[in-house]
């Protein structure tokens, strides 16, 4: 039997549910040209009408999402501010920042991010709207983005950020390789027995249709169980229904120690033929370019025959420039271990999506 277990490098965090969707993204026609001229505006998913004057010195990135995009378009030197932590800290040099987290070591310190004079504020969906306005009224520019739900939403949002901060080539490139490389694992995987799977978070919580989570099972070549059991966005997920709908593979965020409900995982083909894998839970958890990641690693597990070498290095994803600690391996060991319980902070209601 065989478990297979991947670090790729980051600890820590996941979550449950995100904030409410956003209104949709609209972008004034400029964004359709090649070059990033300013002043450039787009209406964002609080239905501003959002302009960037000139092109932006100093970015404050809210969450890790916006973080780790920054450093995907080679964007980071204008970082002046964003979250220091498990969550960020496999960006190379994000420790030199300035770091925007409340005391609460959730929310978003307002004093903060404005005495850090940026230029341009990027919100991603799960920053409350009260935050954004309370930062407008101050007089900062702030764009947030709507809820990524897949990961076409997730290209289209590099490509985007790019353009907000000057950095359109950079972005073109990263969200074509993105795309090549969901392409090139799509391909590997079409023709093969897509096997069961569900992905398990803590609590019991687990992304089924309209998430970005549930796209990297289906593109890796799997069957989400949640969604066939008419899941939609992050619920938690019954014993019974794990029964019932009886897992060929579980996932797991790496930082997990143990599954919620051991007795009803027990009886699942997953747990009776020891078929788990764990992926690394910012790559995972972040709608950013980094998703592509745990979406090869989950391929390359559930269909090792079909895919090959070759497309296991697709190009644009091995970023060794950004990243800090080793590259993602796989080994075989033991089965899934049997813990405690999972980390006390993601019990924390309401907070346990708010890092991305």
């Amino acid at each position: 039997m065989n478990r297979v277990i991947v670090f790729l490098v980051g600890v820590v965090l996941f979550s449950t549910m995100p904030a409410a969707v956003g209104a949709p993204v609209s972008v004034s026609a400029q964004s359709a040209q090649p070059s990033c001229s300013f002043p450039f505006s787009a209406t964002d998913a609080t239905g501003t009408h959002v302009t960037v004057d000139s092109e932006p010195e100093r970015v404050v990135a809210l969450q890790p999402s916006a973080a780790q995009t920054m450093w995907e378009i080679d964007a980071d030197g204008k970082v002046v501010g964003m979250p220091i932590g498990p969550t960020t800290s496999y960006l190379n040099g994000s420790e030199s920042r300035t770091d925007v987290t409340g005391d609460d070591g959730f929310s978003t310190s307002i004093e903060t991010v404005v005495s850090a004079e940026p230029d341009l504020v990027l919100a991603p969906n799960s920053v409350p709207n009260e935050t954004v306005e309370t930062l407008r009224s101050a007089g900062l520019t702030v764009y947030k983005f709507g809820l990524s739900e897949s990961i076409e939403d997730v290209s289209t949002k590099t490509s985007h950020t790019g353009r907000l901060v000057g950095a359109c080539e950079a972005a073109s490139q990263r969200a074509e390789a993105m795309n090549e490389t969901v392409a090139s694992i799509e391909s590997a995987t079409t023709d093969q027995d897509r096997p069961r799977v569900l992905y398990v978070m803590s609590d019991g919580y687990t992304p089924g249709n309209g998430t970005f989570i549930h796209e990297i099972i289906t593109s890796a070549g799997a069957e989400n169980v949640a969604a066939t059991a008419n899941i939609t966005g992050y619920q938690q997920i019954n014993p019974e229904t794990v029964i019932q709908r009886d897992p060929q593979w579980i996932i797991t965020p790496d930082h997990m120690s143990a599954l919620p409900n051991r007795t009803a995982y027990a009886e699942t083909t997953a747990l009776q033929n020891d078929q788990t894998v764990s992926v690394d839970s910012n790559y995972v958890s972040q709608p950013a370019p980094r998703v592509v990641r745990p979406m090869k690693t989950l391929a390359q597990t559930f269909h090792p025959d079909a895919f090959s070498a070759s497309t296991a290095s697709s190009p644009g994803d091995e970023r060794t420039d950004v990243t800090s600690g080793p590259q993602a391996t796989a080994t075989t060991g033991p089965g899934f271990s049997v813990v405690a319980a999972v980390l006390a902070v993601l019990t924390l209601s309401g907070a346990l999506f708010a890092r991305r």
